[in-house]
C-alpha cells in the first residue's frame, strides 16, 4: 500500500511484541513507522523502548493524535488478560487495530462493532497463516482444489497454535462450514489427542497435543502439519516452516496378463506420460534456522498481516463484512478447545537439541537404558 507518509505503528506489549518490534523496525523506508511502545513500563519494555528510541507509553490517553494503527500483542480474556479491552480504546479513538490471536468470539464481534462506529479497521492476526511457507501451501492446496475434490483433511497442532490451524484450513477452503467435531475419550497420559470431524464438508482427522509445560508455552513437540488428501496425490505442509511437498498416487497399469513391470520398449506406450517422481518440494526442500525463521520469516509475516489492515483501511471496507472468517475461527475454536479439554502438563526431558547429524550415525539399540 502507498502512503502519503509511512504508517505510523505503535506496538501494546513486549513479550511477544518483540516480534512486531523488530518486524516495523526493519520494514522498507516509507512503508510503516515504528511511532512507540504501549505497555506498563517493566524493565522489559523500557529496554525496548530505548532499544528502538521510540516513547513508552503507559495509556492510550497518552497515545499522540498522529497514530494510525497499533498491534495488539497482549493477551485477551482467553489468556486471562485484556486485549481485547485495549483493542476497543484504540479502536474509539480511530485507529486501525491488528491484534494477535487468540481472541474469544465474543471478543471479536465487540471489536468489529465498534470499529464500523468509529471508521477505523480492526483486523485478528491468527500469524501464521501469513508466513511464507505456510502461504505457499495455502495457494498450492487452493490450486489442487481446483484441479481435484478432496477426499480427506489430516493435521496436527500443538494446542497453544490451534486457533490459527483453523485459519489456515479456512484459508484453503474460503471458510470451515459444513464444520463438526465428534466427541473425544479423555485418556491421561497420551500426548496427542485425536479428533474426527469434517472441514467444509470434507471427513477431518485432527490430533492435537492437548498439554503444555507450566510457564513456558515453547516446548510443543510440533507447531503445525496439515496434508490435504485427493484421487491424485496428497499435499502436506511437513512443518509451519516448510517443507511443502506434493506426494501423486502410484498409477500402475497393468498388461493383458497382468504384468505391471514393463520392458524398457514398453514404458513409452503403457506411460505416455511417465511414471514420474514419487514425490517432490513445492518451493525450497530447505527450511529456515529458527534464527532466520524468527527474525525474517516471522517478521515478514507481521508485515504481511498489517498490509492486509492497511488494505482494507485504502478501500473503506467494512469490518464487520471482512471479520466473519475470523468470527467463525473463533466460535468453531472455542468447539475445540472445549471438546478437547483442559490441556495436562507436559514435563519435557531435558537435554541438548539435537540435530540430523545426531539421528545419522550408528545406532545401538533402539531403547536407552
Amino acid at each position: 500500500m502507498t502512503h502519503e507518509r509511512p504508517m505510523r505503528v505503535v506496538v501494546c506489549g513486549t513479550r511477544f511484541g518483540q516480534v512486531y518490534l523488530s518486524a516495523l523496525h526493519r520494514a522498507a523506508p516509507g512503508r510503516y513507522r515504528l511511532a512507540g511502545i504501549l505497555a506498563r513500563g517493566s524493565a522489559r519494555s523500557a529496554a525496548l523502548a530505548e532499544r528502538y528510541g521510540v516513547p513508552l507509553y503507559g495509556k492510550v490517553d497518552e497515545l499522540p493524535d498522529d497514530i494510525d494503527a497499533a498491534c495488539v500483542v497482549v493477551s485477551s480474556a482467553v489468556g486471562g488478560g485484556r486485549g481485547a479491552e485495549l483493542a476497543k480504546e484504540l479502536l474509539g479513538r480511530g485507529i486501525h487495530v491488528l491484534q494477535e490471536h487468540p481472541v474469544h468470539a465474543t471478543e471479536v464481534a465487540d471489536c468489529l462493532r465498534v470499529a464500523r462506529r468509529s471508521g477505523a479497521q480492526y483486523l485478528v492476526n491468527t500469524f501464521y497463516p501469513h508466513l511464507e511457507p505456510v502461504r505457499r501451501f495455502t495457494a498450492a492446496a487452493r490450486r489442487l482444489l481446483e484441479l481435484r475434490t478432496p477426499v480427506f483433511v489430516d493435521a496436527m497442532c500443538a494446542v497453544q497454535v490451534s486457533f490459527d490451524l483453523l485459519d489456515i484450513l479456512a484459508g484453503i477452503f474460503d471458510g470451515l462450514r459444513p464444520w463438526s467435531l465428534s466427541p473425544v475419550e479423555r485418556r491421561p497420559g497420551r500426548p496427542l489427542v485425536s479428533v474426527d470431524g469434517q472441514v467444509a464438508g470434507v471427513p477431518l482427522t485432527l490430533r492435537v497435543e492437548n498439554r503444555m509445560q507450566a510457564g513456558d508455552d515453547s516446548s510443543s513437540l510440533f507447531l503445525h502439519r496439515v496434508t490435504i488428501g485427493t484421487d491424485a496425490g496428497n499435499l502436506m505442509l511437513a512443518n509451519t516452516h516448510g517443507p511443502v511437498l506434493w506426494s501423486p498416487v502410484l498409477s500402475m497399469p497393468s498388461d493383458a496378463t497382468g504384468q505391471f513391470l514393463p520392458d524398457a520398449s514398453e514404458v513409452a506406450e503403457r506411460w505416455p506420460h511417465g511414471l514420474g517422481v514419487t514425490g517432490a518440494p513445492v518451493g525450497p526442500a530447505e527450511t529456515p534456522t529458527w534464527a532466520t525463521a524468527l527474525d525474517d520469516v516471522w517478521g515478514d509475516g507481521v508485515l504481511t498481516a498489517l498490509d492486509l489492515l492497511c488494505e482494507r483501511a485504502a478501500a473503506g471496507a467494512d469490518p464487520l463484512r471482512g471479520g466473519q472468517r475470523h468470527l467463525t475461527v473463533a466460535r468453531a475454536w472455542t468447539e475445540l478447545t472445549e471438546t478437547l479439554g483442559y490441556p495436562e502438563v507436559a514435563h519435557p526431558e531435558g537435554g541438548d537439541p539435537l540435530s540430523v547429524a545426531d539421528l545419522t550415525g550408528p545406532a545401538s539399540s533402539p531403547f536407552r537404558p
